[in-house]
């Protein structure tokens, strides 16, 4: 991230992009609430964004998916960290396996 006032900074983003179980109406909900629960306290993230899918008339915007993570964090160590916290096992196991389909990650730096 970078403003006007300093150097860039370089911090580590993990975006998530999921596609939601469509036999179960709850289901977005549900992993939108269990990302709060779960994965907003890991210690290490910066900043904490989940939600759903904006729709665009743009035809170059992705509208496949039903609810995108952005978690952004100091470094990579702090992500790796995250990745095998018990929270993050939680999610996934409690969360994600009962609620998704799929997901794409997109990591950078």
């Amino acid at each position: 991230m970078k403003d006007a006032s300093s150097q860039p900074t370089s911090y580590f983003s993990h975006v998530v992009i999921f596609w939601t179980d469509p036999s179960n109406p709850k289901s977005v909900d549900e992993l939108i609430a269990g990302g709060e629960r779960y994965l907003k306290p890991i210690p290490g993230v910066i900043q904490y964004h989940m939600g759903r899918m904006v729709g665009s008339p743009r035809p170059v915007v992705d509208q496949s998916y039903q609810v995108a993570l952005n978690l952004i964090f100091p470094n990579k160590k702090a992500q790796d960290d995250y990745q095998v916290h018990p929270l993050h096992v939680e999610f996934v196991e409690k969360v994600f396996k009962v609620h998704c389909k799929r997901a794409v990650v997109y990591d950078f730096a």
